[in-house]
C-alpha cells in the first residue's frame, strides 16, 4: 500500500483544495492529510485564516477524500509524521516547489500543480473585506495603515483629523480624507479611533449612532457613566464596540496568560508592570492635544493586573508627577493596587524612563518578560532551582496591530461581542482612569 500526506489550512475550502487532494489521492492508496492548528498558522505569520480548526477539518472530511485527517501543531512535525505513519509520498502545491526538498530523506516528494484563479486569500479579500475610516493625529496610525495591508480581512480606505502633520502617509494612500468626522462615516463600516480620551465618548456615541463598528484605542472614555451608556448603545445597535490594546493579541501574552491560570507559578500575589517611553510626543502634531503618561501607557499596564488578579480590588494609591511644561499632563504616574490576598503596580511614565519589564510573583515561581514586554515575542519561567526554568519564544510579526485587526474583523464577521479582553476588565480600566482624573 502506498501511502501519500499533505498539509494545509484550509481556509474557506474551495474547487482549487479539492482538486489538490484529488491529485495526492490519485498518487497513492491512503490519503493522510494533515490541518495546521490556529496556534501553528499564527506562529508562522498566518493571521488572516477565518475559519475555526473544528470547522476546517469537519470541511475536509466532507469531502471524503482523505483516508485520515490529522492535525499539525508544532515546526518539525511533518518529519514526525511521515516516520510514524511509514509514507511513501509527500505532496503538496507547486507554489511550495522546492521548499520541502529536504523531505526527500525520508520519502519521495511530489510538487502537484495548483488550480489556477483561485484561493483563500483571494475569497477572504473579495467577500469578506472591512472598509475601516481611521479617526486621530498621531504618527502611529502611520503604522496602523502599513499593519493593515497585511490584513486582507479590512481595508483601511479612510482618515479624519485634525492635524494631519504627522499623517501624511496615510493621506497619500487612503481613498478619502478630511477633518469632517460625519463625512468620514458616510465612507466606511468601521472606525479605529486614535484620538485624545476627552474626544472618544462624542466620536464613538456618533459612529455608534451612525451604524458603524468601533475600534477605539484604550481607554475608551474617562468616566464609568460614559461607558456604560456606550456599550448599552452598542449591545442595541448589534454592533461591535471593541477595545484596542494591541498587547492583548499577541500570542506570547496569550500564552503567558493560560500558564498563570494553570497554576505553574502558583497563586499569584503580585503583578508589576512598567511602561514608559520618552518620545511619546513626537508622535503629535504641533496643534495636537497630547496624552499624559496615564491616558498613553494606563490601560496597557493595567491590562495583566486586573487579566491575572481580577477587578476586585479593595484600595488604590497614586503618585503623579506633572509635566513641569504643562501642569495639566502627568509625566510619570505610579499606581499602586490592593486586593485582599494580591497587590500590584504600575508605572507609566511619557516624561520619565524605567525599565519596561512585566513581573508575575507566585507561591511556586514567577514570570519575567523583559522590555518592552508590552510586544514581546519570549517570557521566562523561574523557579527556585534555576535548573527547572523555562523560556517560551512565539513569532511576533509587526507591532501586533494586524492581530488586533483580524480580531476586529472577525468579531464584525460573526457578530460575536466576546473579546479577548472583558467587559469587566474595560470597566476596571475605564473606573481606574476616573480615579485617577479625580484624584
Amino acid at each position: 500500500m502506498v501511502t501519500v500526506i499533505t498539509y494545509g489550512t484550509y481556509d474557506l475550502l474551495h474547487y482549487g483544495h479539492i482538486r489538490l487532494l484529488e491529485r495526492a489521492k490519485a498518487l497513492g492508496d491512503y490519503l493522510i492529510v494533515g490541518v495546521t492548528a490556529d496556534d501553528f498558522d499564527r506562529q508562522r505569520g498566518k493571521i488572516n485564516v477565518q475559519q475555526t480548526l473544528e470547522e476546517r477539518v469537519a470541511a475536509v472530511k466532507a469531502t471524503g477524500i482523505a483516508d485520515k485527517v490529522i492535525i499539525e501543531e508544532y515546526e518539525g512535525q511533518k518529519i514526525d509524521d511521515i516516520k510514524r505513519y511509514d509514507v511513501d509520498i509527500f505532496a503538496v502545491g507547486s507554489d511550495w516547489k522546492g521548499y520541502f526538498d529536504y523531505l526527500q530523506e525520508y520519502c519521495k516528494v511530489v510538487y502537484l500543480p495548483r488550480t489556477e484563479g483561485i484561493s483563500s486569500s483571494a475569497i477572504r479579500s473579495q467577500e469578506h473585506s472591512v472598509r475601516i475610516g481611521m479617526v486621530g493625529y498621531s504618527a502611529f496610525l502611520n503604522k496602523v495603515y502599513n499593519e493593515s495591508q497585511f490584513v486582507n480581512a479590512v481595508d483601511v480606505t479612510a482618515l479624519c483629523s485634525s492635524d494631519f502633520s504627522k499623517l501624511e502617509q496615510v493621506r497619500q494612500n487612503v481613498l478619502f480624507s478630511t477633518s469632517d468626522y460625519a463625512q468620514l462615516l458616510d465612507k466606511v463600516d468601521a472606525v479605529y479611533i486614535h484620538s485624545h480620551p476627552d474626544l472618544h465618548a462624542k466620536q464613538i456615541q456618533q459612529a455608534l449612532e451612525a451604524g458603524k463598528h468601533v475600534l477605539y484605542e484604550s481607554p475608551m472614555v474617562m468616566e464609568k457613566e460614559q461607558y456604560t451608556e456606550l456599550t448599552a448603545l452598542a449591545r442595541q445597535r448589534n454592533l461591535i464596540l471593541m477595545e484596542g490594546i494591541r498587547t492583548a493579541y499577541m500570542l506570547a501574552y496569550s500564552r503567558l496568560l493560560l500558564l498563570v491560570k494553570s497554576g505553574k507559578i502558583g497563586r499569584v500575589v503580585s503583578v508589576d508592570a512598567t511602561c514608559t517611553s520618552l518620545s511619546m510626543y513626537e508622535n503629535y502634531g504641533p496643534h495636537s492635544k497630547k496624552w499624559g503618561s496615564m491616558e498613553d501607557w494606563g490601560p496597557t499596564a493595567l491590562l495583566p493586573v486586573f487579566q491575572i488578579l481580577g477587578t476586585d480590588y479593595t484600595d488604590v494609591d497614586f503618585f503623579t508627577l506633572n509635566d513641569p511644561a504643562d501642569d495639566g499632563i502627568d509625566a510619570f504616574t505610579k499606581v499602586n493596587i490592593t486586593y485582599p490576598e494580591a497587590t500590584a503596580t504600575i508605572k507609566a511614565g511619557t516624561g520619565v524612563k524605567s525599565e519596561g519589564e512585566l513581573i508575575i510573583s507566585g507561591t511556586k515561581g514567577y514570570i519575567y518578560v523583559p522590555a518592552p514586554w508590552w510586544k514581546t515575542d519570549y517570557f521566562e519561567v523561574r523557579y527556585e532551582h534555576p535548573e527547572n526554568n523555562r523560556r517560551q519564544f512565539y513569532q511576533l510579526e509587526g507591532d501586533g496591530i494586524r492581530y488586533e485587526l483580524v480580531e476586529f474583523a472577525h468579531a464584525i464577521q460573526k457578530g460575536n461581542g466576546e473579546f479577548y479582553i472583558s467587559r469587566d476588565v474595560s470597566r476596571a480600566i475605564v473606573d481606574m482612569m476616573e480615579r485617577f482624573k479625580k484624584r
